[in-house]
């Protein structure tokens, strides 16, 4: 069978892919050897949600005093449930991506997916036959997995990935998160938040490394008043797994220590799955594991595309689908502008929640930047403190000279919905007084974008 485009992967890179391309006309087919809507939709973005937002309501719960509702009776997670609900959030997505499908004609090959040679994807099925397709164009959105290290091989009981981390049975005493990035950030407050004694290790010198300075201490703060340990500036230097739970030997500012817990969850990153995709027989550029290619997404071998997470670009979902976009579009005969990675937002979902956008203070004075940084507060919000939620704060960081946005730094109650307007003012080069003039609407926490601007004026 013959196609316009065969996509290998269906996560939020090849199915946005798909889509853009049926809606042009093109015959597509994708290959996806496990869920439609890949491990973003199933085992990634949207159940960790779920879950987060079931330890937030439990997290109410706990506080409701201080909002006045009184009530009587214990009240705890039930962990089977919270699971449940997380799998059914995923499962109902996932049934969107295939009536999407569906609806635009796009054909489903089940298999692992390889490219043979120019023009031909094969096909294995599960029962191990092979099928042989034609496209005049291929996009490799094959996504990434969990990183494994040597000293912490994930067993799926006691040493776990974020895989493990959304299907637990019953709630550890106690669990050690290696990694402090927004995967270990997010799963350190779910269960911190359902009571397990959490402790979170980062080789780094602060949390959320890639955050703001003040933002990653803000971060840290809030997890110290859960009474999760953050031991930052802290190498894991070996990992041992015995019947009652794990051994973990450290080194960091106190020195050498060997601590424990019922489980240790490995989140240090992600890595590419360019396994078995026929790279290294086409001759496609591959380096430090990820796909080389140029700013429409085309690889070293001609009608061979690649876009996501294997592809040395920001592994974010929303990434990919810009890609995506932009890869197609390029296929298509369109002329689309190149993606602009000085203007990707970034999002945490931890409670405060993160999002940024743009160049930290550090980086733009690196950068040689003259630049002006507002503040704001949410202590003085009237909707956070309505909202009993006032920590955290709008921190902006403006070109001295031209008064044009660098970068966007918040943190605090429902932040990561409001970041389209730092991220399109960036993106347009807008002023200070340009987003001054806009009027905010009052009581919102987006109107600290106001006052961090206006301070800066």
């Amino acid at each position: 069978m013959k196609y316009d485009i065969i996509i290998i992967g269906s996560g939020p890179g090849g199915h946005v892919a798909a889509f853009k391309a049926a809606k042009r006309g093109k015959k597509v087919a994708v290959v996806e050897r496990a869920e439609l809507g890949g491990v973003c939709l199933n085992w990634g973005c949207i159940p960790t949600k779920a879950m987060l937002k079931s330890a937030q309501v439990y997290h109410y719960f706990e506080s409701a005093a201080a909002y006045g509702i009184d009530f009587e009776g214990e009240v705890k997670p039930s962990l089977d449930k919270i699971v449940a609900r997380s799998r059914g959030v995923a499962e109902q997505m996932n049934k969107g991506i295939a009536f999407m499908f569906k609806k635009l004609g796009i054909d489903v090959l089940a298999g692992n997916g390889r490219v043979a040679a120019q023009g031909l994807v094969e096909v294995t099925k599960a029962d191990g036959t092979v099928e042989t397709f034609e496209a005049d164009n291929i996009i490799l959105a094959a996504g990434s997995r969990p990183r494994e290290i040597p000293i912490m091989p994930v067993d799926g009981r006691r040493i776990i990935s974020s895989r493990e981390a959304l299907t637990l049975s019953e709630l550890p005493e106690s669990m050690i998160i290696v990694g402090s990035g927004a995967i270990g950030c997010e799963f350190a407050w779910v269960y911190a938040a359902l009571g397990v004694n959490v402790t979170v290790i980062e080789y780094l010198p602060a949390m959320l490394p890639l955050a703001d300075e003040e933002v990653s201490r803000t971060l840290e703060r809030s997890f110290r008043k859960m009474k999760a340990t953050v031991l930052t500036g802290t190498a894991v230097k070996a990992v041992r797994v015995d019947e009652n739970g794990c051994e973990v030997d450290i080194e960091g500012k106190k020195g050498a220590q060997t601590l424990r817990a019922d489980v240790v969850l490995s989140a240090v990153g992600v890595k590419s799955n360019l396994e078995g995709l026929g790279l290294e027989e086409l001759g496609v550029k591959v380096e430090r594991d990820k796909v080389v290619v140029d700013d429409h997404f085309r690889t070293s071998v001609e009608g061979i595309w690649a876009i996501g997470d294997i592809v040395a670009t920001p592994a974010l979902a929303h990434v990919a689908s810009a890609e995506a976009t932009v890869c197609v579009e390029t296929i298509c005969g369109e002329q689309p502008h190149p993606i602009d990675y000085t203007t990707i937002p970034s999002c945490v979902y931890t409670t405060p929640e993160v999002a940024m956008v743009g160049l930290t203070e550090k980086q733009a004075v690196e950068q040689g930047y003259e630049i002006k940084v507002g503040k704001y507060q949410y202590m003085a919000s009237g909707k956070a403190t309505a909202a009993g939620d006032r920590d955290g704060f709008v921190k902006l960081i403006y070109d001295a000279k031209t008064e044009k946005l660098l970068g966007a730094h918040i943190i605090g109650g429902s932040v990561t919905e409001m970041l389209g307007e730092p991220t399109l003012a960036k993106q347009l080069g807008l002023t200070a007084r340009q987003i001054a003039s806009t009027v905010h609407s009052h009581p919102t926490m987006y109107e600290g974008l106001l006052e961090a601007t206006e301070e800066v004026l």
